[in-house]
């Protein structure tokens, strides 16, 4: 069957944080066109007139396949150290174990222009690896063809920020790799600067890592993501959102509402590049977080879930993943259900597998390891399950390219 038309992503403060941090960069937001605008075209690679989307996948031995949804057939792309975790942009697959990353391009994107769009396809291939300690945690931007990834290695304490453009070109380029306490962190790219979260605050570095401005408290900092306005570093008492304004980065901090009891938010998903992200809060429901109008609001849910993640469409759906393996279709500003699907995933869940719902303009995506199986899922149409792939090998992971 044809793939649906994939054009995409395209009340005050509680608590505002404003460090206006002088810096030499290049204006830019976090996903907006370099100075020299190219559209997202690099050499070598084909503009279409559609979307290439696929799902690129790898199995618990490293294996990597790329499924084509256009035309449903499979290409193995080659093999990676077996990962145990992975994060996607929607081009690159950065596939992390304990000992670095390894990079995987699956040779479609699109450029977003803000008012149209541009689709590439270029060769897949894997570009080499980012040694580090411990699994890394991977930070992208909304652009697969400029400014930075980010890499945070727990076991070391490194902060690595990758040259994203470079990876476009088949080079795996580090801007920077500074020092900070091994434990958790986060380097998170924000047009050409990264801020890096460790030791309870935000620091921000240009893209040669001086350091630029004052820090951010950020006590626990866990989870972010990149919207159309900024990027979001989830923190103990709400998120920092870092855009950038003439030139300089602006910080502001987003504060949960006065006498919340909710678990905070520390996992962000939405469809790529819309200002609304979800977060599952625990027994209570699900955050959304507007980063445009800088607002959390907590959903109460029908039933626990276990993931979530804002389409943030014209219809406000939210989508989540119940203990037992059915995706909800849920109303994104009352948490009211909407549809469920059957129950898909649940021997995944039990067995402890990492089970990933994705999410595009007008289909949802799952993966089941024990099942050995993916869905596309019509969530506008009663959660139907459209299409079901049987691939070779388990997808323990996988993510959505060419979006």
């Amino acid at each position: 069957m044809p793939h649906p038309d994939l054009s995409r992503r395209l009340a005050p403060l509680s608590a505002v944080l404003l460090l206006s941090l002088a810096g030499c960069a290049a204006p830019a937001a976090p996903d907006t066109a370099p100075s020299t605008d190219t559209h997202g075209e690099i050499a070598g690679a084909a503009e279409l007139a559609e979307p290439a989307v696929g799902l690129t996948s790898i199995d618990g031995d490293g294996r990597v396949s790329h499924l084509d949804l256009l035309d449903e057939t499979t290409t193995a792309l080659g093999t990676v150290r077996p990962p145990s975790a992975v994060h996607s942009d929607g081009r690159y697959l950065f596939a992390a174990d304990d000992t670095g990353v390894s990079i995987v391009d699956s040779g479609v994107w699109t450029w977003d222009h803000v008012d149209h769009f541009h689709y590439y396809r270029a060769d897949a291939r894997l570009l080499g690896d980012v040694e580090g300690e411990g699994t890394a945690v991977v930070a992208t931007s909304n652009s697969s063809t400029t400014g930075g990834t980010g890499l945070f290695f727990p076991g070391s304490g490194e902060a690595v920020l990758l040259d994203t453009e470079a990876l476009s070109r088949g080079e795996v380029v580090e801007r920077f790799r500074l020092s900070t306490s091994p434990g958790a962190g986060l380097v998170v790219p924000a047009g050409s600067f990264a801020a890096v979260a460790a030791d309870d605050e935000v620091n921000l570095h240009d893209a040669d890592g001086a350091e630029v401005g004052e820090p951010a408290a950020c006590i626990q900092p866990a989870g972010t993501i990149t919207t159309r306005v900024g990027a979001v570093i989830g923190c103990q008492d709400g998120a920092l959102l870092i855009s950038v304004d003439d030139d300089a980065p602006v910080v502001e901090r987003i504060a949960y509402p006065a006498g919340t009891t909710a678990p905070r938010a520390t996992v962000f998903a939405n469809r790529e590049g819309r200002p609304k992200v979800a977060a599952v809060a625990g027994d209570a429901g699900v955050w959304i977080l507007d980063t445009r109008e800088r607002t959390w609001t907590l959903l109460p849910t029908p039933e626990p879930v276990v993931q979530v993640t804002a389409v943030d469409d014209k219809d406000a759906n939210l989508l989540a993943l119940t203990p037992d393996g059915r995706v909800l279709v849920l109303d994104g500003e009352t948490g009211a259900q909407r549809a469920a699907s059957p129950a898909l995933v649940g021997a995944s869940l039990a067995a402890g597998q990492t089970v990933s719902l994705v999410a595009d303009q007008q289909r949802a995506y799952l993966n089941g390891p024990t099942e050995n199986r993916m869905w596309e899922i019509d969530f506008a149409d009663d959660a139907r399950v459209a299409r079901e792939f049987a691939p070779e090998r388990a997808p323990l992971f996988f993510a959505e390219t060419g979006r």
